[in-house]
């Protein structure tokens, strides 16, 4: 075999070596759901699940004593990154203990009759069972690092729970009452921080308010009731909203 044959075939092995080695090189752990991302930079890209565990207030008006709960469940999302923005969606499903009970008693009533001196006693009870929200969200991370993000987040909420509302007046035996349950959807807007504590595992704390509507309680009369008062009902309503402050902790793949 002549020299120049000798160096090509040397050069072919050496340039064949330098292909596998070149293969073989780290190029970082860029996320493939990240686009402009510097390599080596903790990502934000990709699925998550996770749990989560707060507490959550309503408002009632011309009333100072505010109903609340706990609530707790769990979470799932996605997100995509670009730069410092993050993109996602999450959707979640909590169960809490949100309710509020009132009750009142009328002055007694005056003029003559079979009323005089009467009262009605009045009670009423509405409580949110379980939630559940789909939402997007827009974040930004504030660290050189990207293992802090800050975001936005809105969507659509919806819930179930139960209510009562009776009207009883104990001197004629007449009573109203009703005791509807239902599924509400509504809308939520909130915003949040998070925190990575590992390339898989965060931590963070959110805000939500959530408004499912509002329910009107018509309360069916007893016969005593349609006797004295016909084609008459009792009717309350019930306004469903709460905010919500919770921790979260998630496990991104």
């Amino acid at each position: 075999m002549s020299m120049s044959r000798i160096v090509l075939v040397a050069a072919a092995l050496i340039a064949a070596v330098s292909s596998v080695r070149a293969a073989d090189l780290p190029y970082g752990s860029r996320a493939p759901y990240t686009v402009n991302q510097p390599l080596n930079m903790y990502s934000w890209a990709g699925p998550y699940i996770g749990g989560n565990i707060g507490w959550d207030w309503g408002s009632v008006d011309n009333n100072p004593t505010k109903p609340s709960g706990f609530v707790g469940g769990a979470q799932a999302g996605y997100n995509w990154q670009t730069g410092a923005f993050v993109l996602g969606v999450v959707t979640d499903f909590d169960g809490t203990t949100l309710s509020k009970t009132f009750n009142s008693t009328s002055a007694p009533f005056g003029g003559s009759g079979p009323f005089f001196g009467d009262a009605l006693n009045v009670n009423a009870k509405a409580s949110l069972d379980w939630l559940g929200t789909t939402r997007g969200k827009i974040g930004y991370v504030v660290t050189p690092d990207n293992r802090l993000m800050i975001y936005g987040t809105g969507g659509v909420a919806y819930g179930g729970g139960s209510s009562h509302f009776s009207v009883f007046d104990n001197n004629n035996g007449i009573f109203f009452g009703g005791s509807p349950s239902s599924t509400r959807v509504g809308w939520t807007i909130g915003a949040g921080v998070e925190y990575a504590l590992t390339n898989n595992i965060t931590i963070g704390a959110e805000y939500l308010y959530v408004d499912l509507g509002s329910n009107k309680i018509l309360a069916n009369p007893n016969s005593a009731a349609a006797f004295f008062f016909p084609d008459t009902f009792a009717t309350a309503k019930i306004d469903y909203n709460a905010s919500i402050f919770r921790a979260l902790v998630n496990y991104k793949f």
